[in-house]
């Protein structure tokens, strides 16, 4: 059997480690599930400042002794081993946004904290055997930011019969005394949740049965609180927080729409499964969202009022809500678990022979 050791210093729960523990979780779950034996590298020593815990991690690992047939670094971590020259194991930096690219929406102590590791990202990226990152944008940023012009692009992936069993068991439907648009996300400053408010206070006279759900937490919150009272949205937004999966399935049914106005998204999971929920998405032709939302309306970003026309040219139109909800279902079967799983290998096997698939993942490697 294939051997894989994944290094992390990301927090493993979605409340911290957000989109990129996410992805990882579902890729490392894809990779067990088809076969491949998986092992987690995490922290062992933990500080209160998650830069100095990440170094600390990272510092450490030059004293490991590794085994397996290759080691996958996700973003920063795994800097201080790629490229060595005492190691027979190939390394591979995964690069599941590029923290260089985020750096400019941050501010203080945060943005310096996120230069820093920005830093070690690249040297993490420029060190390794093979870089793969989740959409063409964030390869081009890779390139731009870090001089780094031959990475891969293997997206993020989706469990869609997990999610498609949590939709069917905790069934809810909109209601129609309401149109309501859910947006999910952590509250970071470039996620524009922002613009979504700002939009609100523009529709509420054309959509006065409005309701926007917004689910998730983060620095953000007391900003975000403070704006929406001074745009006197009162009820009009309920701030549901952080949730279950399976309580967030029950919000993807019962909301009309998916919105998430992000101007800088590596990615963005949360837009495959609004898909996987059949839910129309509006969200800012911004970073790598073109790439994931092929059909949904993508609006100019930073602008409310662009925003605004969007959601409301899906409020009046029906039709065009279930058109883009049912193309978007079938677009979402590209990100689909092992089928994203089955590139991967694929990729990883160029500098890894040994990493195969076993026999009951062939269909899905032949499709890929």
């Amino acid at each position: 059997m294939s051997t894989v050791q994944f290094i992390t210093a990301i927090p493993w729960n979605v409340r911290r480690g957000s989109g990129c523990y996410v992805g990882t979780r579902t890729l490392v779950e894809a990779l067990r599930d088809v076969g491949i034996n998986v092992a987690l590298i995490t922290p062992q020593i933990t500080t209160p400042i998650y830069t100095a815990t990440r170094v600390l991690f990272n510092e450490t690992l030059r004293l490991r002794r590794f085994s397996g047939d290759v080691t996958i670094g996700i973003d920063a971590d795994g800097y201080a081993i790629a490229g060595r020259s005492t190691s027979r194991i190939p390394h591979i930096a995964c690069i599941k946004g590029v923290l260089g690219d985020a750096v400019p929406f941050e501010q203080g102590f945060t943005r310096a904290s996120m230069a820093f590791q920005a830093g070690l990202e690249a040297k993490h990226a420029r060190r390794a055997d093979l870089v793969i990152t989740i959409s063409q944008y964030c390869a081009e940023r890779l390139q731009e930011l870090y001089g780094v012009s031959s990475a891969v692009v293997v997206p993020e992936l989706i469990d869609l019969d997990g999610w498609r069993q949590r939709f069917r068991a905790n069934p809810a439907i909109p209601d129609p005394r309401r149109f309501t648009v859910l947006s999910v996300c952590r509250f970071y400053p470039r996620k524009r949740l922002d613009v979504l408010l700002r939009a609100a206070a523009l529709l509420r006279d054309d959509v006065p049965q409005l309701e926007i759900r917004i689910v998730g937490g983060g620095p953000e919150y007391p900003r975000l609180r403070r704006l929406s009272s001074e745009l006197r949205l009162g009820s009009l937004v309920n701030w549901v927080g952080d949730v279950s999966l399976n309580q967030l399935a029950a919000e993807y049914n019962r909301c009309d729409m998916f919105c998430l106005p992000s101007a800088q998204e590596g990615f963005g999971i949360v837009f495959l499964e609004a898909m996987a929920a059949r839910k129309p998405i509006v969200a800012a032709r911004a970073a790598a969202v073109p790439e994931v939302v092929r059909s949904g309306i993508l609006v100019e970003p930073e602008s409310p009022e662009a925003l605004a026309e969007g959601i409301l040219r899906l409020h009046r139109q029906p039709g065009l809500r279930q058109s883009l909800a049912a193309a978007g279902s079938r677009d979402v079967e590209q990100f689909g678990l092992h089928r994203v799983a089955a590139r991967f290998v694929s990729e990883v096997a160029k500098i890894a022979p040994a990493v195969k698939i076993p026999g009951i993942a062939k269909a899905a490697h032949e499709q890929a």
